[in-house]
């Protein structure tokens, strides 16, 4: 399971499915509609949709692929836009949610949507966006299936401008170019297994246990030394099912609020060597809404660290601080700062 925003032509998409933002009459018309049909073979595509007749609006009909990588395509019709006052947003999550059906029911793993009804229809963009972000997650709950929405314009997400203008200042204030040193860069580095020798650790546990070493007041989900000297040969793997176990957690739950696939947390869980991306990692700290100092810990157990000559690191930097955890509004704000995404 996995949604993911992309910036992307959808008649190139290696996914089982896409979406063609269609009319009621199932013909070819312009905008994504008309590059879907031309990718495919307007002919054979439009005999076949003949044969399908018409498709009521909110509904859905699928067709073959032909000559686009995607096996099928899903013909949604969305609503027109009246003002919003003609059950828009009803007809426009119904054809999300009958598309998704549809694609579950061919056995699809995985589907790439436009932003329906957001082009000649006339729908607001960023209430499109918000419909279609709410429809897809509700159906993910309760399903298996890697979710795209392909956009180009970046004013169609559903980020406010005082969360961007927040997000903004925190990069202005933190990001450091990658020519300069950071003061954070110049402190000493949490302990690690390869930065202590077995010596070093006896001499820090016994320095712990005598007082020699004073340790600060145990704070609400800060970690001590002590903890950080008992976790030294801790693999991410089993660091990862440990801090499940102690927030409370069950898989299910964090892999999907990682919005991570069934499979890849699969690998991790019978793996304890596993090695993750830097994505991946940052996908389940966000999920277990970690701390900043719980975060790092996290990362440096696969290899990485946050840095501030790293937009992407700052604005996730940002997010954790603000311990805001909804992985799909970091996602925006991410994808509006033209970073890569968490998931998948």
């Amino acid at each position: 399971m996995a949604f993911l925003i992309e910036r992307n032509d959808i008649t190139l998409m290696e996914v089982d499915v896409i979406v063609n933002a269609a009319n009621i009459y199932l013909k070819a018309g312009g905008g994504v509609c008309g590059a879907i049909f031309n990718a495919a073979g307007k002919e054979k595509l439009q005999n076949e949709c003949e044969k399908l007749g018409n498709c009521d609006t909110g509904n859905a009909v699928i067709t073959k692929g032909y000559n686009l990588k995607a096996k099928h395509i899903i013909h949604a019709v969305g609503p027109v836009w009246n003002g919003g006052n003609s059950k828009e947003d009803e007809s426009l999550s119904n054809a999300y949610l009958n598309s998704l059906k549809l694609a579950k029911e061919y056995n699809c793993k995985s589907i790439a949507f436009p932003l329906i009804s957001t082009g000649v229809y006339g729908f607001p963009k960023k209430r499109a966006f918000s419909i279609a972000k709410e429809t897809i997650t509700r159906f993910l709950n309760d399903n298996e299936m890697t979710v795209y929405i392909i956009i180009y314009d970046k004013k169609s997400l559903d980020v406010s401008n005082s969360l961007l203008g927040n997000i903004k200042e925190y990069i202005d204030d933190h990001y450091v170019d990658e020519h300069h040193i950071s003061r954070e860069s110049m402190r000493m580095p949490y302990p690690s297994s390869a930065n202590y020798s077995d010596e070093n650790i006896e001499f820090l546990e016994h320095s712990i246990k005598e007082n020699i070493i004073s340790v600060p007041k145990k704070e609400k989900n800060k970690r001590t030394l002590e903890d950080l000297v008992g976790r030294l040969e801790e693999t991410f793997s089993e660091m990862l099912l440990r801090l499940i176990d102690e927030k409370g957690k069950n898989d299910v739950q964090v892999y999907k609020k990682a919005n991570i696939d069934r499979k890849l947390f699969s690998k991790i869980r019978s793996n304890k060597g596993y090695k993750p991306s830097k994505l991946t990692t940052l996908a389940f700290s966000i999920s277990l809404e970690l701390n900043l100092d719980e975060t790092k810990d996290l990362l440096s157990k696969a290899g990485y660290a946050l840095s501030h000559s790293n937009k992407f690191d700052v604005i996730i930097e940002y997010f954790i601080i603000e311990e805001n955890y909804d992985i799909f509004e970091i996602n925006e704000a991410l994808f509006t700062f033209k970073q890569a995404i968490l998931g998948k």
